[in-house]
Order: C-alpha cells, then sequence, then structure tokens
C-alpha cells in the first residue's frame, strides 16, 4: 500500500465539558481557541443520534497548543469523557516551565508521576488534569546525534 500520512491530531470528546476544557487549557497550557463552533450553528442539522439535546453545546473547536492543534467537542454528551490508552506530552524549554504548566495541569486533576530528573530528561512529570487527559510533562530533550 502506498499512503502518505500528512497530518494526525488529537480528536478530544468532552462530553459536555469542551468549552470548559478549551478555557482550562488556555490558562494551563497558554492555548489560542482558534475555531469554536456550536451544534446550532451547524450549517447543516446534525445526523439523528449524533448530537446531543443542547444546541449550546461544542460541535468543533481546535485549539493550537505551541507548534500542535488538538480538536475537540462534546460529542454526544452521554457521561463522563473517557480518556483512557493514551497521553498527551508537552515538552518545555526550561525546568520552571515544566513546573509551571504541571502544576497548572495538576489544579484539580490528579498527579501520576511527581516532578524528577529522569534519564531522558532534566525533568519530567505525569499528571492527569481535572477532565482526565493524561499529560507527560517535560524539558525539551537536547537533540542526539544520529549513530
Amino acid at each position: 500500500m502506498n499512503t502518505t500520512v500528512s497530518l494526525i491530531q488529537p480528536y478530544l470528546f468532552f462530553e459536555g465539558r469542551c468549552e470548559e476544557a478549551m478555557e482550562f487549557y488556555k490558562s494551563a497550557l497558554g492555548a489560542e481557541v482558534q475555531f469554536m463552533m456550536r451544534y446550532k450553528e451547524s450549517p447543516e442539522p446534525p445526523p439523528p443520534g449524533c448530537a446531543p439535546v443542547d444546541g449550546n453545546k461544542i460541535m468543533h473547536a481546535q485549539i493550537r497548543i505551541g507548534q500542535t492543534v488538538l480538536m475537540a467537542s462534546d460529542g454526544r454528551c452521554e457521561g463522563e469523557a473517557k480518556f483512557d490508552g493514551f497521553s498527551l506530552s508537552v515538552s518545555l524549554p526550561t525546568e520552571a516551565d515544566v513546573d509551571r504548566v504541571f502544576n497548572a495541569l495538576a489544579d484539580g486533576g490528579q498527579p501520576l508521576m511527581p516532578l524528577a530528573k529522569t534519564f531522558f530528561s532534566a525533568r519530567f512529570g505525569m499528571v492527569h488534569d481535572r477532565f482526565g487527559v493524561m499529560w507527560m510533562v517535560l524539558v525539551t530533550p537536547p537533540e542526539h546525534p544520529q549513530k
């Protein structure tokens, strides 16, 4: 198979808390909201069973964090969001930046691995934020020459 993939982007479904999450990531990570559309603003009605009852919920949002664009939605608002089996990793230039971002993400969340020096980073930690998204926060590793 000859397939050329141009881009893979995370798309998170917050089951009714998308707007709250976007505001949280603005303050915790300096995210910039690039686009946000509510279900009631859609030019076409969503297919049956694909939208929540509340038209004010977010159909699609895009935020930029550093060089990455995260996409998000409220989904169908059918319960609690489940973010299992993956983690988002954020690399920062200094230990002070790592401390600040880790602590911001931990506010209302749950640290999983406290910040510490590791063999691959001067500062590394893991945290579930208040929405249940797992983050790995680390100092940007130095470039290693190819052997």
